[in-house]
Parts: structure tokens; sequence; C-alpha cells
């Protein structure tokens, strides 16, 4: 793992009252992307802990904790993309207490899920949704797109359709695979690249999880 910039910002220094962090606008605009991401964990946290206390509502929620979610992974590849540093040791060196937001967003990837009896024109929705980002998803892997920042977001949009169907399993089969993957993704920076072999594994999980997803629409 690379070490931090030399220049970068005294963060644990409290007996500076003010720092000098750059000498030019390329420095400057590596400041701007490392704040960025700050910034994007802090709000995550705040959302987690709004809604763990019942200050929003589920779709407010789900909404914002999509866009976080969307905008972290840009915001990750921007500031740390090129230095080799993980999220985690970002928040490290910068002392981020933020525990709900590292687990939704470098673990889970996709807003807390919540079962509804939606009506049959609803569902009907959702799984046309579903078969649609399931096509996006393989077809994005049989195509070679091997980049995480590639392949996060449809995994991502993946896993909140199959979450909205109603009475599935708590074990049920593509969810699982697709939470999987999704946590393996998560893992990783957003410029790292999966390899041959787990892009075909990840072909092969897609087409199983379709294949149980078809099983379980014809059993209904």
């Amino acid at each position: 793992m690379s070490n931090p910039p030399s220049r970068w910002p005294q963060a644990l220094d409290q007996s500076k009252s003010q720092i000098d962090l750059f000498d030019s606008s390329k420095e400057r605009k590596t400041y701007e992307n490392l704040a960025d991401l700050y910034t994007l964990i802090t709000a995550t946290e705040h959302l987690e802990r709004a809604y763990a206390q019942d200050a929003i509502t589920q779709s407010e929620y789900t909404s914002e904790c999509n866009k976080l979610i969307s905008q972290f992974k840009i915001a990750e590849k921007a500031a740390l993309g090129s230095n080799g540093m993980t999220t985690e040791t970002f928040m490290q060196i910068y002392q981020m207490d933020c525990p709900r937001a590292a687990d939704r967003l470098l673990r889970m990837g996709v807003p807390e899920p919540l079962k509804t009896s939606d009506g049959s024109g609803n569902v009907a929705v959702t799984v046309a949704e579903t078969v649609q980002h399931f096509i996006t998803a393989m077809d994005a892997v049989k195509l070679d797109q091997r980049a995480v920042d590639e392949l996060q977001p449809l995994l991502s949009d993946l896993m909140n359709a199959l979450i909205q169907l109603p009475d599935t399993p708590n074990d049920f089969g593509p969810n699982q695979q697709v939470k999987k993957w999704l946590e393996k993704l998560n893992a990783m920076r957003a410029v790292d690249m999966i390899d041959e072999d787990d892009g075909r594994q990840l072909y092969h999980d897609l087409e199983t999880a379709y294949s149980e997803f078809s099983r379980y629409l014809k059993s209904k």
C-alpha cells in the first residue's frame, strides 16, 4: 500500500490554527476530492442514524441512500484512485467514527431492504425491472466489463429490484448470489478490476440466479 502524499492535510495536528494545504491547482483538486469523499461518508452515517431512529420515512431513506451509494464509488475513485489507499485507511487517518456508513458503503452496497405488500400492478413493474437488471448485468460481464465502478452499480440496481419482490424466502437464492458479489465488489476500490476467472464465475452465478428467479415466477 502506498503511503499518503507528504502534503496531505495534517488532520491529526490540532495545534495549528492555519494549514497551507496546496501550492497548485492540481493539489487543490486533490484536497477537494478528499473533502467530497469525507462528506459522503459522513452524510451516509447521519442518514443511517436518522433511519434507525425513525426520523425519516422508508421512501426518503431509500431514495437518499441510493443516491449516496452511487456517488460514493465516483468520489472514492476520484479521491483515492491514484494513490493506492483504501477507504478504510482513509477513515482511520481522519478518525472517522462512522460504522454504519462503513457497513452500508463498503459491505452491503444497497439500502436496508423492507418487504412490502404492493398491489399486483407494482409487482409486475418490479418483475419487469428485475428481468431488465439481470439482462443488463449479464450483458456487461459478457462484454468483458471488469472494473468495479462499472459492475457495482449494475449489481446494486439488481439487488434493489430483487429485495422489492414480495413473498420471497429469506434465503432466496438470487438474493444471496447477488449479495455475495456486491460484498466482494464493495470491499474493492472503484479502480480495481476483477480477473478473468472472477468474470466467468460472476456470469455463471448471475445466469444461475436468473434461472432460479424464472422458476420462482413460474411457480406463482
